[in-house]
């Protein structure tokens, strides 16, 4: 049977469970491969700090330079995360002819163009299903069993952190502030949160599926961005009587060019990714042969990952018995000139929320304003019974380009009866009607 020499970089949750997982189902593999993979080395940045995983002191290095000089390692699994050491580890190894698997995003969206070249230089071979969306095997999905479709629209959760706490503000009516502690109290969130919750882990999951759907490289600075810190419960509660839920969604279409973005939507109660619960995470992808085909599962956590970085490793090692030759990660570089679509000229609708002096003409003065910029209002909430005090006004906005909606707002928050800074969230339908709740949505029905 062949052996085939493995080198892991960074032994935290993930590393813990790829070298568990890989030793427990040895024999698993054996049988399915015919491959026996031995790790050679492992390096760590605290050789003495306390690990679940019992290894042998002997694999552990803080030096990772010397496992990728190692003859006996063909195979680096780069999990230490972050930017610096792993690009330089990871160029180090590909120089050398080695196999590269790494669950690294960011490295990827922000670097990739580095890590590819170098790629195709050397004619060594990276691979990075745990990089997008966990255990679920979206990368292959669309480099494999998708490879026919052009991809029209590709949507979804990407990031387990944010639904969670969503999810967690819609069923407990709890504050945004309470649900990103509980997330932090039950190990769904950092201590420094803001990769999640501002949207920025997420956005590097979209430059990288935007890059392999339409065959080039989506710089990571093309991706619009937003995070869900200023969504509140009031948000939560009006959404739902309107007939939806809020999710933080990444979004790619291409339609007269790209959109790559990240930000909270309005979603439909009744499609299946408002159902989308907790710290999973889901992806529709919508091909011009298949249709619609929805991923879905765990999209974070130690065994989660594991699993997609051992399916990398399978794969690489594969690949390395068999001889594949490299099989290029984008498309032909004449498509590096595809349109990249400004968030400006996004057309969406929207939800509006402004907190105003209720009292008359306030809506007029709103509406007047969106008519100059040739917006039209679809349909409004206004609670009865607080004159002269602050009330929200709910506006349901037809479809508008981001520039007009903006420059819109911009009007609007100078008039004398608004308070405070405006809410202003996309709604998205993806071709499903939503879920009429049974409420009272008629102007002037009262949902204070």
């Amino acid at each position: 049977m062949q052996q085939i020499g493995i080198a892991i970089a960074g032994f935290g949750t993930v590393g813990q469970g790829v070298y568990k997982h890989l030793l427990q189902n040895r024999a698993l593999l054996q049988q399915r491969l015919g491959i026996r993979f031995a790790v050679h080395g492992i390096a760590v940045r605290n050789l003495r700090r306390k690990r679940l995983v019992k290894v042998p002191r002997a694999l552990l290095t803080r030096d990772w330079k010397s496992l990728v000089e190692d003859p006996r390692v063909s195979i680096v699994v780069e999990l230490f995360g972050g930017c610096n050491e792993a690009r330089r580890l990871i160029l180090a190894a590909l120089r050398k002819g080695k196999s590269v698997v790494t669950a690294n995003k960011a490295l990827l969206a922000e670097h990739g163009e580095e890590i590819f070249e170098v790629t195709a230089r050397y004619r060594a071979k990276i691979y990075f299903e745990a990089s997008v969306a966990g255990g679920v095997p979206i990368i292959k999905a669309l480099r494999e069993g998708l490879i026919v479709n052009r991809f029209q629209m590709i949507y979804g959760i990407l990031n387990g952190t944010c639904n969670y706490i969503l999810s967690k503000m819609s069923r407990d009516g709890t504050s945004f502030a309470k649900a990103l502690a509980a997330a932090q109290r039950d190990g769904y969130a950092e201590a420094n949160p803001a990769l999640d919750i501002d949207g920025i882990d997420a956005g590097h999951k979209v430059a990288i599926l935007a890059s392999l759907s339409n065959g080039f490289l989506m710089p990571f600075s093309k991706v619009h961005i937003e995070g869900i810190r200023s969504i509140t419960p009031l948000d939560i509660r009006f959404a739902r009587l309107l007939g939806y839920e809020i999710k933080l969604l990444g979004i790619i279409r291409a339609e007269n060019g790209i959109e790559a973005r990240v930000h909270p939507v309005l979603i439909p109660r009744s499609h299946i990714l408002a159902a989308v619960d907790g710290v999973y995470n889901a992806i529709v992808v919508r091909g011009d042969v298949v249709g619609d085909a929805m991923f879905y599962g765990r999209g974070a956590g130690a065994d989660a990952t594991a699993s997609a970085v051992i399916a990398d490793i399978s794969e690489a090692g594969l690949d390395r018995l068999y001889s594949t030759e490299m099989r290029p990660l984008l498309g032909p570089r004449g498509r590096g000139a595809a349109k990249i679509k400004s968030i400006d000229d996004v057309v969406s609708r929207y939800y509006l929320r402004l907190s105003v002096v209720d009292r008359p003409g306030v809506l007029a003065g709103i509406a007047s304003v969106l008519a100059r910029a040739h917006i039209g209002i679809s349909s409004v909430i206004q609670p009865e019974g607080h004159e002269g005090k602050v009330v929200p006004l709910i506006l349901m906005i037809h479809d508008a380009k981001y520039r007009d909606m903006r420059r819109a707002l911009q009007q609007i928050v100078k008039l004398p009866t608004i308070r405070g800074r405006p809410m202003l969230v996309r709604v998205e339908s993806f071709d499903v009607a939503p879920f009429d709740g049974g409420q009272d949505l008629r102007p002037g029905g009262d949902v204070s």
